[in-house]
C-alpha cells in the first residue's frame, strides 16, 4: 500500500487529496470472503442452497462483488492512510479515479477536508463592558404592582349596566368587512374586556359601555395602519360580542399579609428586596450575554482563517432543523413546511453558520491553550437535569447520550461556555 498526498492540494488550507493503493492480495482476500458469503445465501436454479460453485458466483455476481469489495476496502484503507499522514478528516471523502480489476491492486483518489490549524491571536487583548446595574425604587414598585395585579379577584355585578372600570366577561366573533380579505377571523369563547382600560381598543369600550349582561352588541373597528398587530393593521373588522356577566376587579392590599401569601416572606420589605435582586440578576445576565456576543464577534474579526465547507453545511442543517422544530411547535403543518423555499432558507443561514463555526473553533483552541475543560461532575449535572426534564430514568438517558454522541456534545458545550466566561472575566 503506497499512499501519496497529491501536489497542489492546498496544504495550507483545509482541502486535501490522497492517492491510495490497496495490495492485490488484500483485494483477493476480501473477494474470497464475499464469495463465501454469497455461496451461503445464493439461491440459483439447479443448485441446493449453500452449494453453488464459487465459479458460478463469480460469474453471476461479478459487478455486485466489485461493489461490495469497494464498499468494504475503500473506507478502511482511506482511514488508515489519513491517520498515517497525520490527517483528521472532517468530511466524507469524495472518491475518484477508482481502479479495480481482478488480480490487481485497488487504486483510488480521495478528496476531503481537514480541520484548519488555528493560531488564535489577540484574545487576551479583548475588552468588554461590565456595567454597574442599578434599579430605581419606582421600578421595584411597578414590579410589585404587577404582582398585585396578578393576584386580583373578580366578583360578579348584577342589577346595572357596564360602566368604566368594569370588566365584561364575553364571547366574540370578528371578521374582516372586505369579502376578499383572507385574514383569519377572530373567535374567543371567554374573554375579559376592561371598559375604558388603557389597553382596551377604544371602539370596544364605547360600544359596550351601558350594555347589560345577556346583551349582544355588533360594531366595526378600524385598525390604524401603524398598529402593533401587523395582521390587523389598516383593516376594518366587524365584531359580534355577547356579554355573559359583568365583573369588578378587586386588588389585594399591599401589606405584610399579602407578602406572606407570596411565599417565604415576613413583610413587604423582603418582597421588595427579592424583586430588586431579581431585576438586577436579569439585567446583569442580559448585559453579560450582549457583552459576550460582542467578544465573539471581535474574536472572529481578529482571526481570519479558512474553514471546512462540510462544517458550515452541517451548521446550516442544525440551524434549519431548530427553526423548523420551532415552527412545528407553533402549529405550522408539515405540508406548509414542504412548500418553503429551502435553497433560499439555506442561503439566508449561511453567514451566521460561518460565524458559528469560526467562533466554535476559536473557543476550542483557546480552551486548549488555557487548559479549560468540562469536569465530569458538570456533565453529570447536565445529564441529571435532562433526565428530570424528560421524566426518564437517569441511566437510560446516559446510555442514549453515550450511543448518539450526546455526552460529547454536552461536554463540548460546557467547555465552550466556560471558555467564553474566561474571556468575559479577563476582559474587565
Amino acid at each position: 500500500m503506497s499512499p501519496t498526498e497529491t501536489a497542489g492540494a492546498g496544504k495550507d488550507g483545509v482541502k486535501r487529496e490522497i492517492s491510495v493503493e490497496v495490495p492485490a492480495e488484500e483485494v483477493t482476500r476480501e473477494t474470497e470472503l464475499l464469495v463465501q458469503k454469497y455461496q451461503k445465501a445464493a439461491r440459483l436454479p439447479g443448485f441446493r442452497r449453500g452449494h453453488v460453485p464459487a465459479s458460478i458466483i463469480r460469474q453471476r455476481f461479478k459487478e455486485d462483488l466489485k461493489s461490495d469489495v469497494v464498499e468494504a476496502l475503500v473506507p478502511r484503507y482511506f482511514r488508515k492512510e489519513a491517520e498515517k499522514l497525520g490527517m483528521i478528516p472532517v468530511s466524507q471523502p469524495r472518491v475518484t479515479d477508482l481502479h479495480i480489476h481482478e488480480g490487481e491492486p485497488l487504486r483510488f483518489k480521495a478528496s476531503f477536508e481537514i480541520m484548519p490549524e488555528i493560531k488564535v491571536e489577540g484574545y487576551k487583548e479583548l475588552r468588554a463592558e461590565h456595567p454597574h446595574i442599578e434599579v430605581k425604587d419606582e421600578e421595584v414598585e411597578e414590579a410589585l404592582n404587577n404582582i398585585r395585579e396578578q393576584h386580583a379577584t373578580f366578583t360578579s355585578v348584577e342589577g346595572r349596566p357596564l360602566q368604566d372600570g368594569d370588566f365584561a366577561q364575553a364571547s366574540m366573533d370578528g371578521s374582516p368587512t372586505d369579502a376578499d380579505d383572507k385574514t383569519k377571523p377572530v373567535h374567543m369563547d371567554e374573554v375579559l374586556i376592561e371598559i375604558g382600560g388603557k389597553n382596551t381598543v377604544p371602539e370596544f369600550s364605547s360600544n359596550l359601555r351601558g350594555a347589560n349582561a345577556g346583551e349582544k352588541r355588533e360594531f366595526e373597528v378600524s385598525y390604524p395602519e401603524d398598529g402593533d398587530d401587523k395582521r390587523l393593521a389598516g383593516k376594518t373588522f366587524i365584531y359580534k360580542v355577547e356579554i355573559h356577566t359583568i365583573k369588578q376587579k378587586s386588588l389585594p392590599e399591599l401589606n405584610d399579609n399579602f407578602a406572606k401569601e407570596l411565599g417565604e416572606f415576613s413583610d413587604l420589605d423582603q418582597v421588595r428586596k427579592q424583586i430588586r435582586e431579581n431585576i438586577i440578576a436579569e439585567r446583569r445576565h442580559k448585559a453579560e450575554r450582549e457583552a459576550k456576543d460582542k467578544l465573539i464577534t471581535e474574536l472572529v474579526q481578529r482571526n481570519d482563517f479558512e474553514i471546512p465547507e462540510s462544517l458550515v453545511e452541517r451548521q446550516i442543517d442544525l440551524r434549519l432543523e431548530r427553526g423548523l422544530r420551532a415552527l412545528a411547535a407553533q402549529g405550522m403543518k408539515v405540508e406548509d413546511m414542504k412548500k418553503m423555499d429551502l435553497p433560499r432558507l439555506r442561503a439566508g443561514q449561511r453567514d451566521q453558520a460561518v460565524q458559528d463555526v469560526k467562533s466554535s473553533l476559536l473557543l476550542d483552541r483557546i480552551a486548549e491553550l488555557e487548559g479549560i475543560s468540562a469536569g465530569e461532575d458538570e456533565v453529570n449535572r447536565e445529564v441529571e437535569s435532562l433526565a428530570q426534564q424528560t421524566k426518564q430514568a437517569l441511566e437510560a438517558v446516559r446510555t442514549r447520550l453515550t450511543q448518539d454522541g450526546g455526552l460529547d456534545r454536552i461536554r463540548n458545550r460546557i467547555r465552550s461556555e466556560k471558555t467564553l466566561d474566561f474571556l468575559y472575566h479577563q476582559s474587565a
